[in-house]
């Protein structure tokens, strides 16, 4: 059996990523909303604080910070994250889709017009975290029954009980769906 010795490793990546483990800020760049935007952050930020804090986008919520409410629900490459739980830096290079970048010009998207048509909101707080995880859901693999849209929602709270609103709203989009494929 050979002993295998370990060369040294002296590459530019290597010292980038023990730079990104460092406590001084570094430079990055995210895609959000079809925006690129190059921050300066401390690799400790959260995707959410970035959001927040240093981009102005306030859609997101910040509620428990604990990824128990959902209330920071974003689209990280179509796949939903709650956004306190994760890096900033982790997500170098992806697209990232907060409520503000589902209007396409001065048009709703159809989940926050079901929303809205639905009144599936009272005090609005999680309202951004459940329209873009109705969103992700169905761009993940869309639901085929109330039962499964409510499992998979549950990862989303609402303090007011809306959520038979919120449920009428996201069927609302599912056949809007289905009829325009027909």
């Amino acid at each position: 059996m050979e002993e295998n010795s370990l060369a040294p490793i002296t590459s530019n990546s290597l010292t980038q990523e023990l730079k990104i483990l460092g406590s001084e800020e570094v430079e990055l760049s995210l895609n959000v909303n079809n925006v690129s935007y190059t921050l300066k952050l401390e690799p400790r930020v959260t995707l959410l604080d970035a959001l927040r804090e240093k981009l102005g986008l306030m859609g997101t919520k910040k509620a428990c910070d604990r990824g128990e409410c959902g209330a920071c629900t974003i689209l990280v490459n179509n796949r939903r994250i709650n956004s306190c739980m994760t890096l900033a830096v982790m997500h170098i290079g992806a697209e990232i889709t907060t409520i503000e970048g589902l209007a396409q010009d001065d048009k709703l998207h159809p989940m926050q017009t079901a929303f809205i048509t639905h009144d599936a909101f009272q005090c609005g707080y999680c309202t951004s975290g459940q329209i873009i995880s109705a969103v992700g859901m169905i761009l993940e693999e869309p639901p085929k029954s109330e039962a499964e849209i409510r499992e998979k929602m549950s990862g989303n709270l609402c303090r007011c009980g809306a959520y038979p609103n919120i449920i009428a709203a996201i069927q609302d989009v599912l056949e809007e769906m289905e009829n325009a494929t027909i």
